[in-house]
């Protein structure tokens, strides 16, 4: 894949439902190629380690690739390649940067390299340009078709839908307007009242909508400069979890900033635990442990709050991990940060461990959760950059008005059976 690991692991799931052995295959984003050939070959690279770390996108992505494509270059890796692969294929290419198509075409030497995309799907926006498909990508590899069947669509039955979404897409690319009067009844719309608080909770409405056949999954795509408002919708949204940027920003400067030793780590462990999980009774629960603590309580503590009191009389990472636990198997609690809670967890456990760092624990968490991937929950919310290679029995956008006419086109092709409740 070009870039999002979410729809890596969507790869991964269909090629285990179609029976293929893991052994047959490795699936990858280039990003994550990239990193691990930069860790095999630290000489070749010729950065410092600190961008394995990737604390700085901007910088730190783009020295592993030019890192990877200078081995390639060289042409000291070929042998190995060629011993470990038979081909490679490279789905979402329209994302691709110039350095990425750079890497991919140095792979074509040692192995055969076939390259899929849409040109009206990329939406992703880089400081490095992306890929001209006539100029870079033909140029390179020369076209042997394009297809042209819904199979997706006509796979569960919804042809209509499917072939609908064909003329959308012809009259995107000419730059018509997209009218729903025409759409099949699978294309719902739902039209927003005036009054923005009335809008607001129609939004929420629709974000409990429910996919058209029993255990079908669902996609809620919000706007990608906005994470605050997915996570808003899945804390609403029974059963929904957040698909975000795999760097974790906000776990990151959680974890710079956190010492367990001083005043008001409790209060930063529940805040942030408050990011993750709903129902945790934040007020009630601080109240309690303050009755408990004064020893006026009448009722025991229960696991949640003996966690926090042990937690306040010697805090320390093995008793803030033990305090997460708690927190997450708590009645009524419910994650709807799931990658986020994995991370943290796997840190927490890795510091007490292998004696590292708290921070240097996320960042191997993180990492390792790149690499092993991961797979969208069956009630998913997410912008269209990292839902895109996704698909689902029905999608949601609460505002298409602001996406723009190519983020349009990638909401409305994620739905199988039905595109949902269009504001």
């Amino acid at each position: 894949m070009t870039h999002t690991n979410a729809g890596r692991a969507a790869l991964d799931w269909q090629l285990e439902r179609a029976s293929v052995p893991q052994k047959a295959y490795r699936s990858l984003t280039i990003d994550s190629w990239a990193g691990r050939g930069a860790m095999k070959f630290p000489g070749e690279r010729g950065s410092p380690a600190s961008v394995l770390r990737h604390e700085n996108k901007a910088t730190d992505y783009p020295a592993n690739r030019h890192g990877v494509l200078r081995a390639l270059q060289s042409g000291d890796i070929n042998d190995l390649l060629a011993a470990t692969y038979c081909g490679v294929i490279v789905d979402e290419y329209q994302g691709c940067s110039i350095t990425q198509h750079g890497l991919i075409r140095a792979l074509s030497v040692p192995l055969p390299v076939c390259v899929l995309g849409d040109t009206l799907q990329a939406i992703f926006g880089f400081r490095e340009p992306t890929v001209d498909w006539d100029r870079h990508v033909r140029n390179d590899f020369p076209e042997v078709g394009c297809l042209s069947t819904p199979w997706r669509w006509r796979r569960v039955g919804a042809e209509a839908l499917g072939q609908w979404l064909l003329d959308v897409r012809q009259k995107i690319l000419s730059g018509a307007l997209v009218s729903l009067s025409g759409a099949p009844r699978a294309v719902r719309h739902v039209q927003l009242s005036s009054a923005p608080k009335t809008a607001n909770f129609q939004r929420m409405e629709v974000a409990r909508s429910r996919a058209p056949n029993k255990d079908g999954g669902f996609l809620i795509i919000a706007r990608s400069e906005k994470p605050e408002t997915h996570r808003q919708l899945a804390s609403v949204t029974f059963g929904a979890s957040v698909v975000e940027s795999i760097d974790l920003v906000d776990l990151a400067q959680f974890v710079r900033r956190f010492d367990p030793s001083t005043s008001g780590s409790m209060e930063a462990l529940l805040e942030i635990a408050g990011e993750m999980m709903t129902n945790l009774g934040g007020v009630e629960l601080r109240r309690r442990l303050a009755t408990l603590q004064a020893g006026k309580a009448k009722k025991a503590a229960n696991a949640l709050e003996a966690a926090c009191l042990r937690f306040g009389a010697a805090p320390s990472l093995k008793a803030a991990s033990v305090l997460f636990g708690a927190l997450e198997t708590s009645p009524d609690v419910r994650v709807y940060r799931n990658e986020a809670l994995r991370v943290l967890k796997s840190a927490f456990q890795r510091a007490c461990a292998d004696g590292i760092t708290f921070y240097e624990a996320v960042v191997r968490a993180r990492e390792a959760h790149r690499h092993n991937g991961r797979r969208a929950g069956r009630v998913a919310v997410g912008s269209t950059l990292l839902l895109k290679g996704l698909e689902a029995d029905l999608a949601v956008v609460p505002h298409p008005e602001q996406i723009g006419a190519k983020n349009l086109y990638v909401v409305l092709s994620r739905g199988a059976r039905e595109v949902g409740d269009l504001l």
